[in-house]
């Protein structure tokens, strides 16, 4: 069973981005292909800056939800 992750992506326009997954590897090669996430596709390359490991699915899911709420600024303190 893969461990569930929340990340974050720096995109090439500056932008952040946040995901959840279960199998990071995998999920980082289909970003870089341009088959991740619609917001990504037009944003390549792309770069992984945060990633950390949760319990469960619930726990990334809601973890997740926390970090997209946080402005930009907040989401940046949290990456460094």
């Amino acid at each position: 069973m893969k461990e569930w992750c929340v990340y974050i992506l720096a995109c090439s326009d500056g932008s952040l981005y946040t995901g959840c997954t279960n199998y990071l590897q995998a999920r980082m090669k289909k970003h870089r292909s341009g088959k991740g996430a619609k917001y990504t596709r037009s944003r390549l390359p792309v770069e992984l800056v945060y990633s950390v490991s949760c319990l469960n699915k619930s726990d990334a899911l809601r973890l997740e939800a926390r970090i997209k709420r946080r402005s930009r600024v907040q989401k940046l303190a949290l990456v460094t």
